[in-house]
């Protein structure tokens, strides 16, 4: 519990292996917590991706006296709510300034594995990605661009592209992994 703790207090200040280990240790909970709510797969993994933007985006609103699960599921209840109202999936806008809290470092492991694997070894594993995944990799590492530049062609908020984006490298990372 208190890993968690110092890895909430980290993520507060912008720090992004921080935001990494908080998405890895809760993504199973939210996302599984969506496909109960939704009976679907892609709009489930939108959600738990949507939750986890804002989540990120209002970290510094987190009541240390709740968990960080509960304060995470209600974020993700929300959401679902929303999107129920509007009968579509609607992305959370994100101001500009806010956007930049979730900063790039220094390559990351899953960043180290995609360098290191051969050309067709590596879109062998991406190709096996579900498709907003596969995108957003091609997008980032074969077209180079940044993540405003995804962000504007998704017509999503860059948080959301940055989730998405660190999602698909652990995926890819774990494919690369498993089939060695």
């Amino acid at each position: 519990m208190t890993e968690i703790k110092d890895h909430i207090a980290k993520a507060k200040v912008g720090n992004q292996i921080s935001f990494q280990f908080l998405l890895d240790f809760f993504w199973n909970d939210v996302y599984r917590f969506q496909l109960k709510k939704t009976n679907n797969e892609y709009e489930a993994e939108e959600i738990s991706i949507q939750t986890f933007s804002r989540a990120f985006d209002k970290i510094a609103t987190y009541n240390e006296d709740y968990k960080f699960k509960t304060w995470l599921i209600t974020i993700s209840k929300n959401i679902h709510i929303d999107s129920k109202r509007v009968n579509s999936l609607q992305t959370t806008r994100v101001d500009k300034l806010a956007a930049k809290n979730i900063v790039d470092e220094s390559p990351t492991v899953e960043d180290q594995l995609i360098a290191e694997q051969n050309l067709a070894n590596l879109l062998f594993h991406i190709k096996q990605l579900k498709p907003h995944y596969e995108e957003v990799i091609r997008y980032r590492y074969f077209k180079e661009m940044s993540y405003k530049q995804i962000a504007e062609i998704l017509n999503e908020p860059i948080n959301n592209v940055k989730v998405k984006l660190l999602r698909a490298k652990k995926l890819l990372a774990e494919s690369i992994t498993h089939r060695e």
